[in-house]
Order: structure tokens, then C-alpha cells, then sequence
């Protein structure tokens, strides 16, 4: 598996590229986002590791610029930054995760191997097709439609939307969502379950009068024509 990291503190790209390596990957780091964008072109790689505060081009512009041409290679941006703007910009970048520095690398190990399970795992559940009120998904090809109208989805909204409407009315708590959607426990502060709630009402429910992604406070989240 190959990495290409962006970051320009050269003592932790190093201490990463050591960390990675020992753990069965290729790991090339690049210290500026024009470097990065090059590279990208020059060959294929399994993950992006991108920080966002470095020169020439930031790490949230490369996140737009790769995903305008690629939408599948997992991007894990790896950050000082970790206010909850910074987190929503990133995600709105179509970034799959968000480290927030100093992290322990072995968790950074985790995400990548749960997006990596994610990526690879096969759908075993039922039918193709779940229908929710004016709400189609289909898995075998991973569509998502509302009102006859195609929406595009990033990856990890589509695993939350899938999660909810495979059981459709059933409550999912935070907890429940991160072990599910992320393969992980988040920090109990973290907004980043709120963050992808938001994306998916703005993408599923904004333009229709019916809504479907509903908040039980003090629950959790469920998807249900009400």
C-alpha cells in the first residue's frame, strides 16, 4: 500500500514515514501542495495524508483539487488546526477524516485500516434497492436518488445514510455511528458526527418538505417519512 504524505514539519514527516514503513507501507513525503498535485499526476497511491497550513498550496485546496479528478483514494487530513470551521471546511473539501496534531500515530493507523475495510467490504444485506418514502438507494451501485433527482454523496455520507436506512426509525447514538461509520470510538467533544448530520440534511432533506433525518435529543439521530 502507498502513502503520500503532505507535510511540511520535517521532523514528524520523518518520524511518520519511519512509522508507516515499519507497518508494511511505502510512504513519500512532500513538503508543499504544488509538490503534492505533481506527484498525484506522476503515479497512484492508496492514501492522501495532507496537512492544510503549507506553502505554496494548502492542504484544503489540494483536497479540492485531487477530488475534482478523484473521488475513491481515501484522504485523512492531519492538522494543528482543530476548531470546528476547520474540521467542517475539510469535510466540505470531501476529506474522509480528520486528525487533529499531536496524534498518536497508531491511531492514524486505525483510520486508515477502517477506511480501507470499508472500502473493500462486500454488501452481504438484503436487497439492492431500499425505498423511503420519494427516497431511492441503490447499493449495487452505490446511487442515491430523492424525488427522481440523482444526489451526490461523499463516501462516509453515504455509509451514514446507508446505516440509518437500513433500519429505518431506529435510533443510533453518537457512540453507535462512530463505531459503525468510522470502525472507531471518537473523543466525546468531537463535532464530526454533527458535522456529517448537517451535510446529509442539506443534501437529502433541504429542498423537500417532508424531511427524513430527524434528532431525538439526547438519543441519537434516525431516518423515518414523518
Amino acid at each position: 500500500m502507498k502513502i503520500l504524505v503532505l507535510e511540511d514539519d520535517a521532523v514528524l514527516a520523518a518520524e511518520l514515514r519511519k512509522f508507516l514503513e515499519a507497518n508494511h507501507y511505502q510512504c513519500k513525503n512532500v513538503y508543499d501542495g504544488e509538490l503534492f498535485l505533481k506527484e498525484v499526476q506522476k503515479d497512484t497511491y492508496d492514501y492522501y495524508l495532507l496537512d492544510i497550513n503549507v506553502p505554496k498550496i494548502d492542504g484544503i485546496e489540494v483536497c479540492k483539487r485531487v477530488r475534482a479528478t478523484d473521488r475513491d483514494t481515501p484522504i485523512i487530513i492531519i492538522s494543528a488546526y482543530g476548531d470546528i470551521s476547520d474540521k467542517r471546511e475539510a469535510f466540505q473539501s470531501l476529506a474522509d477524516d480528520y486528525l487533529v496534531k499531536p496524534f498518536q500515530f497508531e491511531e492514524l493507523l486505525m483510520r486508515m485500516d477502517a477506511l480501507k475495510r470499508r472500502k473493500s467490504a462486500p454488501d452481504i444485506s438484503g436487497s439492492d434497492i431500499i425505498r423511503i418514502a420519494d427516497l431511492v438507494i441503490d447499493r449495487n451501485g452505490q446511487k442515491v436518488y430523492r424525488g427522481g433527482k440523482e444526489i451526490s454523496l461523499t463516501v462516509k455520507e453515504y455509509m451514514l445514510l446507508l446505516l440509518f436506512a437500513e433500519s429505518p426509525g431506529r435510533i443510533f447514538s453518537k457512540q453507535q455511528i462512530s463505531e459503525k461509520v468510522w470502525d472507531i470510538n471518537f473523543s466525546t467533544n468531537t463535532n464530526t458526527i454533527e458535522v456529517y448530520i448537517n451535510f446529509l440534511r442539506k443534501k437529502i432533506d433541504k429542498d423537500f418538505d417532508v424531511k427524513l433525518i430527524h434528532t431525538r435529543s439526547g438519543f441519537g439521530y434516525y431516518l423515518k417519512a414523518e
